[in-house]
């Protein structure tokens, strides 16, 4: 499977490539003006430039923030840690200090951690951010080590621990489940570093509640389905070679299928805006699928756990969830403040499967506690966009001051 994939796309890459070509020549020659025939073929070659998949990281692109004072001010991205399968990396404005540090966790779901940019350059108002830059797993050879659920819950106790006392952690999506498992085994160990606050956004702690088809679909087959038609082998060409993955292509070609109407009608603005002269509007749609688009592979351990122990025997909402032998027991969060965020519109994860998290830590007070159930967003917007931006952050952001 994987080979036939990477075959295509290497056939179909130098297409794409003359198509950028094409149309950077298009605009060079003949300008901006709308009804320029040769606009409408150069909006014809982005399209054609843009329908592929690419395995590279994009960049951040954050620069600068406006603060919450509306300054402007400069960011530096710096790497402050390193594993085999991880980077953590840091964004903070240039002579700031003393803002409440976040750890921000990106999902690893077929998506480089770029496609939260949005979100960090909103938090970066009032905060220092850190992000699990996830490395693809294509890239990582053998030699290296499996990854699997222990791994990523392991990897944010470390980085954790790398960051320091007082840091709030904030997962988004997938991760919502390893977070919570971290912070109850930081908590049962009295650990200094754990975490002050937790942020679950949009994530499946029991997706028991309000299925969607996400859910439908990874309980409709056993696991060996799954196994046999979904895990493929990275080919030679790459250093993973010989690794068990779930690819990315599969994972990406999943979540378009579940709205194909939205994104063909998307591609159709695309097109209207550029002949229309309306370049503001279609770059915004232009920049999204090309991060969109930008794809990443999963471990194939990491991939069929999730399916198992999230999925299908819901281990977390049960309390049968376990870390390197270890029952996870949410009860014993006692001190670190919990916050849990829901889109009335989201068809990956429904109304209350991140709710569930207040009734599973129990141990915490009421005032420790609190939910927003924001009205008329899907998945991505609880992370990113104008209703994250203006309705969603001054929430977290409230939240984390009430922990300090």
């Amino acid at each position: 499977m994987y080979k036939a994939y990477q075959t295509f796309a290497n056939l179909h890459n130098p297409v794409r490539l003359f198509a950028r070509a094409s149309e950077r020549v298009s605009n060079n020659w003949f300008g901006n003006f709308a009804l320029n025939p040769m606009q409408r073929l150069a909006a014809h070659y982005e399209q054609i430039s843009l329908l592929g998949f690419t395995h590279t990281r994009p960049d951040f692109k954050i620069h600068s923030v406006l603060d919450s004072f509306g300054v402007e001010q400069a960011v530096s991205e710096d790497l402050i840690y390193s594993t085999h399968f991880c980077n953590l990396v840091r964004f903070s404005k240039s002579g700031v200090e003393g803002q409440p540090k976040i750890l921000l966790v990106a999902p690893m779901s077929g998506h480089f951690a770029t496609l939260l940019a949005g979100t960090i350059k909103t938090l970066l108002r009032d905060h220092d951010v850190y992000v699990t830059d996830w490395l693809n797993i294509r890239d990582i050879p053998l030699s290296c080590g499996e990854f699997d659920f222990d791994s990523y819950v392991e990897h944010i106790i470390n980085f954790l621990q790398v960051i320091g006392p007082q840091t709030h952690l904030m997962a988004v999506c997938q991760p919502t489940v390893a977070c919570l498992a971290a912070t109850a085994i930081m908590s049962e160990d009295k650990s200094p570093y754990a975490p002050a606050s937790l942020i679950l956004m949009a994530g499946p702690v029991d997706v028991s509640q309000s299925p969607t088809k996400v859910n439908e679909l990874a309980t409709s087959k056993p696991i060996s389905w799954f196994e046999e038609k979904l895990i493929g082998v990275i080919p030679r060409q790459f250093n993973g070679t010989g690794r068990k993955v779930y690819p990315g292509f599969l994972q990406l070609m999943a979540f378009m299928s579940m709205n194909p109407e939205r994104h063909a009608d998307s591609f159709k603005k695309l097109y209207e805006y550029r002949i229309n002269g309306e370049t503001e509007k279609a770059d915004v749609i232009h920049d999204f699928y090309e991060e969109y688009f930008a794809i990443m592979d999963l471990s194939g351990p990491f991939y069929l756990e999730t399916i198992q122990k999230v999925f299908m025997d819901r281990d977390l909402a049960v309390g049968k969830l376990t870390y390197q032998g270890r029952l996870v027991n949410p009860k014993l969060i006692k001190k670190t403040f919990l916050l849990t965020v829901e889109g009335e519109r989201d068809d990956i994860c429904g109304i209350g499967q991140t709710l569930a998290a207040q009734d599973l830590c129990s141990g915490l007070p009421g005032y420790m506690k609190s939910h927003h159930l924001q009205a008329g967003v899907g998945h991505y917007g609880v992370f990113n966009g104008k209703r994250w931006d203006t309705q969603i952050y001054p929430v977290v952001r409230n939240h984390i001051q009430s922990a300090l």
